[in-house]
């Protein structure tokens, strides 16, 4: 069995993304007039309504900067934000899969760049994930292919299965938002975390699992 885990709210309490938002804000990479338009798509997702060209819009505000900048700014969003909000039962949950010898990835709509440092933590590698394109050491504004959310989630995960000789009955996929609905039909055991009330409805009439994460590492003192 392999497992592949969402990444906000799932593993981690709230939005890696938003978390890397507020800190290029704070290193003035990026200004608060390029992300005008993403809390009302925040908000509009919350209440049902599914943009899946979400992660392609967001990252236009990420034009002309140097891989290095955003590396950094990662690490240290990671050590502020991310790492003293990954969920205890999570970290728990993926150490036991790690010691029985079963791979854990994450699959994600939020950037490879946001969450390498979360794969170095859990000692990961290979995880799905939406993926800036850089021309000449800067982005272009634009991803790498598709963004990793909703169906496209699912077809990233159908893909990778394909290239690495494995079937959907041999995954069981770990998320909260109903904008994974897709993935979780199509995988093996589908396990709702934390679900919204779209994702609770959905498990309780298919019958899903569900787990509820509530503490978290906090910061190290």
């Amino acid at each position: 069995m392999i497992h592949i885990f969402d990444v906000d709210d799932t593993v981690i309490q709230k939005n890696s993304a938003w978390y890397f938002l507020l800190e290029a804000l704070k290193a003035k990479v990026i200004r608060l007039s390029q992300i005008r338009r993403l809390p009302l798509e925040w908000v509009r997702y919350k209440f049902g309504h599914l943009n899946t060209d979400l992660v392609e819009d967001a990252v236009r505000a990420f034009a002309g900067i140097e891989h290095g900048v955003l590396e950094h700014i990662a690490q240290s969003c990671f050590e502020k934000k991310i790492r003293p909000n990954i969920y205890t039962e999570a970290a728990l949950l993926i150490g036991e899969i790690q010691q029985r010898g079963e791979k854990a990835l994450f699959a994600t709509s939020s950037l490879q760049t946001i969450i390498a440092p979360l794969e170095r933590f859990f000692g990961m590698e290979g995880s799905i994930a939406s993926a800036l394109e850089f021309s000449g050491g800067k982005t272009s504004g634009a991803l790498a292919g598709a963004g990793v959310f909703g169906e496209k989630k699912k077809a990233a995960v159908a893909a990778w299965l394909e290239q690495n000789g494995l079937r959907p009955g041999d995954v069981c996929f770990y998320s909260d938002s109903y904008a994974d609905l897709p993935l979780l039909e199509y995988c093996g055991r589908p396990v709702a975390v934390n679900p919204d009330r779209i994702l609770a409805r959905a498990a309780k009439k298919n019958g899903w699992e569900v787990m509820r994460f509530k503490r978290v590492l906090g910061v190290r003192g």
